[in-house]
């Protein structure tokens, strides 16, 4: 079985920072990229996201899917 990956969906974001503060692996970060609605998106590090579902618990805006 393959590893479970994150998915985002950015133009759902508005840059809380609820994500960033509760990754237990400091996998999230603000980007540079600006979403339709002028906010500056998340970004996620797939190399130290451990898919533990903390970011997907505590959006507010539905930004990620875990699959």
């Amino acid at each position: 079985m393959d590893k479970e990956k994150i998915y985002t969906d950015t133009n759902r974001c508005k840059g809380c920072g609820y994500c960033i503060h509760f990754c237990p692996k400091d996998a999230i970060s603000v980007s540079t990229v600006v979403n339709s609605k002028g906010y500056n998106v998340i970004q996620v590090d797939e190399e130290k996201c451990i898919c533990c579902a903390s970011c997907y618990r505590v959006c507010p805006d539905y930004v990620f899917e875990i699959r």
